[in-house]
């Protein structure tokens, strides 16, 4: 038995992979089974905070961890990608909170949605990232092609100006949606989907409800998201095992996150301009420093960049919007808020 927990898989023993799936397992089983068995509990903001600061410090801690185990260059690069999911992960929590105020979505059924969303994320993360591995360590100038798309991504979101706001209620999924399957015109508790009666033929179906719709479009919100994301990642180390722990970390916080962003979205209007600096400086990182080797760029400074960017953007924001009192969302954010990928 301790012969296959050595086995080398993907670069690391297997036992630190099934030990960190053990460990989401226990974190998802608490928060779910321990913090909120009361379906009908809004989470409410100070509660989110706490949380936030529970699932940052044990991600910090886990990489306290990889730094004694694996390394000071290991632990320097889990803390800047987990920093950098992070950054990332706010520009996703306001598409999400747009999702769920177009769809009507009542805070305390809200959680359940996040939930699942961030199981399912865990799992289509897992694989991106897997793919991708496999991408940078069979033909190395992947990188190359993951730069030159952080640079337009990150430029794309820096001019592209004021948007349409995303009109989800009638947007090409949910006509498609509802098109394919039937969906119950109002929501039934936190089900997200019922046996009834189908009028047209007279005998009893499922029906989903719109708490199903809004799994479907955060999940779809991820998928999108993932696309910056994960060449974000590879673009600071090509470490799988790191990779992959720095971006589940950073997922998981998400829930209790967009409690707490939610409440005060407007007051972030400009934060998407930081975001795009992050993402065009890690382009350019690779391309100065691996594809041409002009100069050696140490993990610690991709996570000051990216920490100074990140906290002026933020106070930026609560310093332009200062005399705007925080209100809860309601209905879609502000354009100034709305990530380029809604």
């Amino acid at each position: 038995m301790m012969d296959v927990l050595t086995v080398e898989w993907l670069g690391k023993p297997l036992w630190m992979w099934l030990g960190f799936h053990v460990l989401i397992a226990c974190l998802l089983a608490f928060d779910l089974g321990l913090l909120h068995r009361d379906k009908e509990h809004e989470i409410g903001v100070r509660e989110s905070l706490l949380l936030t600061g529970f699932y940052l410090a044990l991600g910090l801690a886990f990489g306290g961890w990889i730094w004694w185990y694996l390394g000071p260059q290991a632990g320097e690069e889990y803390v800047t990608g987990l920093v950098v999911e992070k950054s990332l992960s706010m520009d996703n929590v306001f598409v999400i909170a747009m999702i769920l105020a177009a769809l009507g979505i009542p805070r305390a059924a809200q959680h359940r949605v996040l939930l699942w969303g961030i199981l399912a994320a865990v799992l289509l993360r897992g694989l991106m990232i897997g793919l991708g591995a496999a991408l940078v360590h069979q033909v190395h100038w992947v990188l190359s092609l993951f730069a030159a798309f952080l640079i337009y991504a990150g430029l794309k979101i820096l001019f592209s100006g004021a948007e349409d706001e995303g009109d989800f209620q009638n947007s090409a999924v949910v006509r498609w949606f509802k098109k394919t399957f039937r969906v119950t015109p109002a929501l039934h508790g936190q089900r997200f989907a019922i046996r009834k009666t189908d009028p047209k033929t007279g005998k009893v179906a499922v029906w989903f409800t719109p708490l199903a719709l809004a799994l479907v479009l955060v999940n779809g919100a991820d998928v999108i998201f993932a696309v910056d994301s994960v060449p974000a990642i590879f673009a600071i180390t090509t470490d799988t095992f790191v990779v992959y722990t720095s971006n589940i970390f950073a997922i998981l916080g998400l829930r209790a996150l967009y409690f707490a962003l939610a409440a005060m979205v407007d007051r972030f209007a400009y934060l998407k301009t930081a975001l795009a600096f992050i993402l065009i400086f890690i382009g350019t990182k690779i391309v100065v420093a691996d594809t041409f080797g002009l100069i050696t760029v140490q993990p610690w400074v991709s996570l000051v960049v990216t920490l100074t960017f990140l906290a002026a953007g933020v106070a930026y924001s609560l310093w332009r919007t200062r005399t705007d009192a925080p209100k809860a969302v309601t209905g879609p954010a502000p354009r100034e808020a709305n990530a380029h990928r809604a």
